[in-house]
């Protein structure tokens, strides 16, 4: 192990993570790294016999991966996951505001149903999480936190358009959060992922964003993951309110 890696394995040494959408694909991904790294990380979901599969498997790897149920759309699920990490640690050091939902319907075909139901996912369930984490990332003295949007919310996609908006406002709140909490020492960024190949999709023939993409492949969940660790870490000490592009080029075209 060169002594750069060695630094890496314990730059998140005792720090205390949430991970919303934290049970499979870049959740998981997302939480593994985090605990490789040193951090005992709360992964969340509503994917109960997934995230209890996860827990099992990285205790096998003794890494300290905590699967809880958390519905992000819900204010008393969201209190009741924040009280069990306040008795076990008393504060919080980050959270990853990761869940997230999808759906396909051109823009005269959206139902406001399906579009209320998207938007509470991926955008009000970081509000929540923000407003219910807020007083543990407080006592970190310097906690931070990631919000997971999209390419989709720079540019536009025929048949997305809940999600498109849903990853634009989820960029706006990032912006808006980091200035409001800055003089609490608690940085807020955005990461912005392209196309991204999961254990789902990983063997499939590249398709989708990936013809346009210039380096011409999706990225790798661990590449995503390991942005995660990095906006999370001291090595971002002065960056927030900004929005860190992982696309392989997609958005400089």
């Amino acid at each position: 192990m060169t002594a750069l890696t060695d630094v890496r394995a314990h730059r998140l040494q005792g720090h205390v993570v949430l991970v919303t959408g934290g049970a499979r694909g870049q959740g998981a991904s997302h939480a593994q790294r985090l605990a490789h790294e040193g951090a005992t990380v709360w992964a969340c979901d509503v994917l109960d016999a997934d995230g209890a599969a996860l827990a099992a498997r990285f205790e096998g790897e003794d890494l300290d991966v905590r699967y809880r149920h958390l519905d992000v759309t819900s204010p008393d699920a969201w209190a009741a996951v924040v009280a069990e990490i306040e008795a076990a640690h008393g504060r919080l050091d980050g959270l990853v505001n990761n869940a997230g939902i999808i759906h396909v319907n051109p823009l005269e075909e959206e139902t406001l149903e399906a579009w209320n139901s998207l938007l509470a996912v991926n955008v009000t369930g970081a509000l929540l999480g923000l407003q219910a984490c807020l007083p543990l990332l407080r006592r970190s003295g310097g906690a931070a936190v990631v919000n997971v949007a999209s390419i989709f919310g720079a540019v536009g996609a025929p048949g997305y358009i809940a999600y498109c908006a849903s990853k634009g406002a989820l960029a706006s709140l990032t912006k808006v959060a980091a200035l409001e909490l800055a003089g609490d020492g608690i940085r807020v960024n955005t990461l912005v992922p392209g196309g991204v190949s999961t254990p789902m999709n990983e063997h499939e023939k590249e398709g989708g964003v990936v013809p346009d993409t210039p380096l011409r492949r999706r990225a790798h969940v661990s590449e995503l993951s390991a942005a995660v660790a990095f906006l999370l870490s001291s090595d971002a000490s002065f960056v927030t309110g900004t929005e860190l592009v992982v696309d392989g080029g997609f958005l400089a075209r």
